[in-house]
């Protein structure tokens, strides 16, 4: 039976979580906008429960959390929403990183088109940034500044409360992108600098199709968000279109189960993460990134391309060798290639990642396919 070893891309949903979302499906089906009738009234207590379980993982307020499709909708949202306002105040200056996800370099792309800026922050081998780089590339009109906290492909964690710092006293907005560390590696995003946090549900043990934006209130004043896509006026004025109460709330029930159980699968993730490091050395596997997720391990081995390695573990594992969004595009990692690592190199990583319910690893037979290609 083939090990599941891709849940950077997706990971399968609780027991708890699905036993949820097909009771509100058949059973509490109602309309959380529908206000004359008990069936909506209570899609909107739901919703309004699993706006509190999202608030709780970053120690917001549910009032600052509205659900979205997904991480790629709330990383639109919270950068294309910020035109207007940087438009009208001639703050049109931008920083982020050459390793994002697409959901987040492609509408900055679409920015720059019409008239705004970027600057890069560097990365080396190590996939972490520099917060001095970031000092450096700080402006008077810097509008926005996007990071994402996990790399969804080396899972390098990146210095958040660094970050933060560097930022203490500049009015930017910070903009973080969560997808693989909400509800799994959160203590970092409960820092009050970061005005926004994109979260992804099906990252976290809930439903694909769901997700949420975090958008953190200065005192009293939130973010000068304008919606992009228009039509009902549902979550506050910035994401129109009717609830998906069944998926929102397993995403809600999930991030509690995660928040309560964060420490004891990241133990369990690193010790397997440990186990497959120690057996890879025997092959002299490089590892891409730095400072990295328990849940996550990027390698390369000398002489064995990543495509011929997925074939040959076929029936054993299931891994990857990049972004489950552009891997059937077949080009090089963007991250891989934006850490200045040899062609050879990115031709050859591999990204496998786990999750709590992965009980072991099937290293041995992993590494017996992969000495056969060495040969």
């Amino acid at each position: 039976m083939t090990t599941y070893l891709d849940m950077n891309a997706t990971a399968p949903v609780l027991n708890e979580v699905a036993d949820l979302v097909r009771k509100m499906f058949l059973d509490e089906y109602g309309n959380a906008g529908s206000r004359t009738h008990e069936f909506g009234a209570n899609a909107k207590k739901s919703v309004e429960k699993a706006r509190k379980q999202l608030a709780e993982v970053v120690d917001a307020d549910k009032s600052e959390v509205i659900f979205t499709s997904g991480a790629t909708e709330s990383n639109n949202i919270a950068i294309l929403g910020l035109r207007e306002f940087g438009e009208q105040e001639s703050r049109k200056h931008i920083i982020t990183t050459r390793i994002e996800h697409k959901a987040v370099l492609e509408p900055i792309e679409y920015l720059v088109k019409n008239g705004f800026e970027v600057s890069f922050l560097e990365v080396d081998e190590s996939g972490v940034v520099d917060s001095d780089n970031l000092k450096q590339l700080l402006r008077e009109d810097t509008l926005l500044v996007s990071i994402m906290h996990v790399n969804n492909e080396t899972g390098s964690i990146q210095p958040i409360t660094d970050i933060c710092d560097v930022l203490e006293l500049h009015s930017a907005f910070l903009h973080i992108d969560a997808a693989q560390s909400f509800g799994k590696l959160s203590d970092d995003l409960k820092n009050k600098r970061i005005d926004l946090i994109s979260a992804s549900g099906h990252k976290v043990y809930a439903p694909k199709g769901v997700g949420a934006l975090v958008m953190r209130k200065r005192g009293f004043i939130k973010p000068p968000l304008k919606p992009i896509m228009f039509g009902g006026g549902q979550e506050k004025g910035l994401r129109p279109g009717t609830l998906a109460v069944p998926l929102i709330a397993g995403f809600g029930l999930a991030c509690e189960i995660a928040q309560k159980n964060a420490l004891t699968w990241q133990k369990h993730a690193q010790k397997l993460k440990d186990e497959l490091i120690a057996a890879l050395n025997t092959l002299d596997a490089q590892y891409n990134g730095e400072n990295t997720s328990p849940f996550v391990l990027n390698f390369s081995v000398p002489g064995i391309n990543s495509e011929a390695a997925m074939v040959m573990l076929k029936g054993i594992a299931a891994v990857s060798n990049g972004s489950a969004c552009t891997s059937s595009s077949y080009t090089p990692s963007h991250v891989l290639t934006a850490m200045q690592l040899d062609d050879k190199r990115v031709a050859g990583a591999i990204r496998v990642s786990w999750g709590h319910m992965t009980e072991s690893l099937p290293i041995s037979e992993i590494i017996e396919k992969l000495k056969q290609l060495k040969l």
